[in-house]
């Protein structure tokens, strides 16, 4: 069953008790749903965040009043910081630990060192305003985090320059949503069609860098 099945029957049976209405039973279970996977999803990054916010703003768009595009865009830019700040902090505790951390092995893993050598290059050149870009350029977040963190960057001036970084992101999936609401009349062809624009900026570009190595 889907989170959205979970959120349907929740409702109902909200309903059908006569305790609260359908629609503010699935904002209180929707909007932190919301909120702990891309939290989860900034620690740990297999879940498509991007395409999950432009669903929720597509759901928002045609089914609440206009408050509800911008509670999920404030909903998703703060699960976003929260989870970046939580990995940046574990991440701190491998470089300050002689021994390093798994957390830290993890975004060794997860960025080439062309990228890396990339990354340092624009944070030596522009500073911490380099995550607001790296936010929004596919695969582009973890080799300037872990930039900042092998230059011992403090916790405190990488929330300064990552909190732009999360309110720009959310904005632009919120907007991919809004505008695959507006396409179409029923939710579920505008959530498609978000969902399939948010994949494709996702993981264009990766697949595109493949097939240019691929002799």
């Amino acid at each position: 069953m889907t989170l959205r099945d979970l959120t349907a029957v929740a409702a109902a049976a909200a309903a059908g008790a006569g305790q609260v209405p359908p629609e503010t039973t699935r904002q209180a279970v929707g909007y932190p749903a919301l909120f702990v996977l891309v939290a989860l999803g900034a620690l740990v990054p297999v879940i498509p965040t991007g395409a999950l916010v432009s669903s929720a703003a597509v759901v928002a768009f045609h089914h609440q009043a206009p408050y509800g595009v911008l509670l999920v865009f404030a909903v998703s830019a703060l699960a976003a910081f929260t989870g970046d700040l939580a990995l940046y902090w574990l991440g701190q505790r491998g470089v300050r630990s002689r021994n390093g951390s798994r957390w830290l092995e993890a975004l060794r893993g997860r960025a080439t060192p062309e990228r890396l050598a990339q990354a340092q290059t624009r944070l030596d050149e522009h500073g911490v305003t380099v995550l607001v870009l790296s936010r929004l350029v596919p695969a582009g977040r973890i080799p300037v985090m872990l930039a900042c963190l092998l230059a011992e960057l403090p916790l405190r001036r990488f929330a300064r320059g990552d909190g732009p970084a999360c309110l720009a992101w959310a904005a632009t999936y919120g907007l991919i949503g809004i505008l695959g609401g507006s396409l179409f009349s029923e939710p579920w062809k505008g959530v498609a069609a978000a969902v399939g624009l948010a994949l494709l900026i996702s993981a264009g570009p990766a697949a595109w860098r493949r097939l240019r190595r691929s002799p």
